[in-house]
């Protein structure tokens, strides 16, 4: 063993008095091994070839590289299409029609939601298209270097929280594959305490989910644009299948029950019913406001991100109308209101019924497993993979995730219990409008999309801002954001806890008021007290397309960036 000439090496003799002889002649001191070294050894196998610990990067935080751009328009549009088509997209109007609002201001609701989220997430999925970064990785710029870690470890809670909650849904689908494959299976003996908060045959489901859900984490981002396509091809079907059962057992639409009721509520109280349900609507996609960049940094051109505009709003509207459809036939065929598909199907019972009901709770559960890795597990991946880029690809993140979000946090438990944690979640919004208006502010308004992509991986670099690593100005705005909506929050929480009604209000806008008011005053700040090092007279990007062989084909090429690693791309000039 090679001495260093400032460090005691130790080792371990099978015989202690050999050892002991050995080390007063030699000097070398003797110890048994030790679980920090055991952990060093381990921690030195698990790093990534890739990392760059002058750079804080990896492979996966890099901007994406030409052949790993795979996603077109089209890749983006089924992107959303596909995620709308879960039962989560089927429920869509229930909570809406439960707290007092009609059918056709439920869905009227959704479209305004979601026509709203579709423009800012589309706004802040540029940067990602046009620089091929991640959202860790360009939130450096309006939150400082260092800083912007807290906004990443922020959202990284909420992606593995919902991830568990989702896991919640996808056990029920394939409960429902299994009460359709095997009826016994419904009436199978629970073995577990009633304290435990889950039956024996749900887990067995949840561990079925868990299992199935591993190897499509394995799949590279760029690739899990053919699942989304398959999940695409498949789940409409099954939709539109249950309401033409529908019509077909009623022959005819339904047309009496919820399509016949109007509102429950009236005046103000309609008035703000709306407003609270569309902060809820709203507030369910801010999760995408910030991770948009996730998905487009892999896509070639920039316009691909203008179908968004269309497929999201679209998607989900339809299939909020096909759940209206869906609950309206149970209540006439069942005699009570069925929001929920798997419920729903659960009732087909015949055998030819159950083979439908294994296809549909299959469609269904493939599309479950494609929401909570386009919604949940590669956004919280992106921010393990950022904390900690020596040991911590996107693959290796989601299943981290995945571990956590479905067996730490044991949502079993959180769904039957802790109905304020839940509250709480729900209300994470607050938070995240307000980084997604600071996004936006400093992306479009501030430094009207000038970044320099060399100098988002430099911890000294001119996004460093000061000393401590964080811009003041992102502090102040993100605290402006969300600080006036906490007692509304505090009250949604805990209704028993008095606050005023004009902050429950206010809450109520909640999306609105932190998006807009965090990206004003970011912008206010920056105009009158402008940080000159970070704005840069040309934008620098990464590497575009490889020049070729013969020069025909290449319609980009790469000038060279002195002292940088990527390059500035530009169009090729005739």
């Amino acid at each position: 063993m090679a001495l260093g000439s400032d460090e005691k090496h130790v080792y371990v003799s099978s015989n202690a008095a050999d050892s002991s002889e050995e080390a007063r002649t030699t000097g070398i001191e003797t110890a048994h091994p030790s679980s920090h070294g055991v952990f060093k050894r381990f921690l030195k196998k698990m790093e990534l070839k890739s990392s760059d610990s002058e750079r804080l990067s990896n492979e996966d935080m890099d901007p994406v590289p030409w052949e790993r751009r795979t996603w077109r328009w089209y890749n983006l549009a089924i992107y959303w299409i596909s995620d709308a088509f879960a039962p989560g997209g089927w429920r869509g109007a229930s909570s809406l029609m439960e707290i007092g609002l009609s059918w056709r201001l439920s869905l009227l609701n959704i479209a305004i939601a979601n026509i709203i989220m579709a423009v800012v997430i589309t706004l802040n999925s540029h940067p990602g298209a046009h620089y091929h970064v991640c959202f860790p990785v360009f939130s450096r710029v309006p939150f400082g270097f260092w800083f912007s870690y807290v906004m990443v470890f922020m959202r990284m809670i909420t992606g593995i929280f919902w991830y568990g909650i989702n896991t919640y849904t996808g056990a029920e689908c394939v409960r429902t594959v299994l009460f359709a494959i095997w009826p016994s299976f419904r009436t199978l003996k629970n073995t577990l305490p009633e304290s435990a908060n889950i039956t024996t045959n749900f887990m067995i489901s949840w561990f079925i989910y868990f299992l199935l859900c591993i190897p499509v984490h394995l799949i590279k981002i760029e690739n899990t644009r053919w699942y989304f396509l398959f999940k695409t091809c498949l789940t409409p079907i099954c939709g539109f299948a249950i309401v033409g059962w529908i019509a077909h057992k009623m022959h005819g639409m339904p047309g009496e029950n919820i399509f016949s009721e109007g509102s429950t509520v009236s005046g103000s109280k309609l008035t703000w019913a709306f407003m609270s349900a569309l902060y809820s609507n709203m507030g369910g996609s801010s999760t995408y406001a910030t991770n948009a960049s996730d998905y487009s940094r892999y896509t070639r051109k920039e316009y691909s991100i203008l179908f968004q505009l269309v497929a999201l709003p679209f998607s989900n509207i339809l299939m909020a109308v096909l759940g209206v459809v869906g609950a309206a036939g149970s209540k006439k065929i069942y005699g009570e209101i069925l929001w929920d598909p798997l419920l729903l199907i659960d009732n087909w019972t015949s055998r030819g019924g159950r083979a439908a009901a294994a296809f549909c709770g299959i469609a269904f559960l493939v599309a479950q497993i494609g929401q909570n890795i386009s919604a949940n597990s590669v956004a919280a991946a992106n921010d393990l993979n950022c904390i900690f880029p020596k040991y911590i690809n996107i693959r290796r993140g989601q299943i981290i995730v995945a571990f956590l979000g479905a067996w730490a946090l044991t949502p079993w438990n959180i769904l039957t219990s802790a109905t304020a944690f839940l509250s709480f979640m729900s209300g994470y919004s607050i938070w995240l409008s307000s980084i997604a208006g600071i996004l936006f502010s400093d992306y479009w308004l501030v430094h009207k999309r000038k970044y320099d992509v060399y100098e988002l991986y430099n911890p000294k670099g001119i996004y460093l801002y000061n000393k401590w690593g964080f811009n003041w100005r992102a502090l102040v705005a993100f605290t402006v954001g969300w600080v006036p909506l906490l007692p509304g929050f505090i009250n949604a929480i805990n209704s028993n806890i008095y606050v005023v009604e004009g902050m429950i209000r206010l809450y109520y806008l909640g999306f609105f008021y932190g998006f807009g008011a965090s990206s004003l005053v970011y912008y206010g700040l920056c105009y009158f007290f402008p940080q000159p090092e970070t704005y840069i007279e040309h934008e620098v990007l990464p590497p575009g397309k490889p020049i070729a062989s013969d020069g025909i084909e290449a319609e980009e090429y790469i000038v060279g960036l002195e002292g940088g690693e990527y390059g500035v791309d530009e169009k090729k000039m005739n």
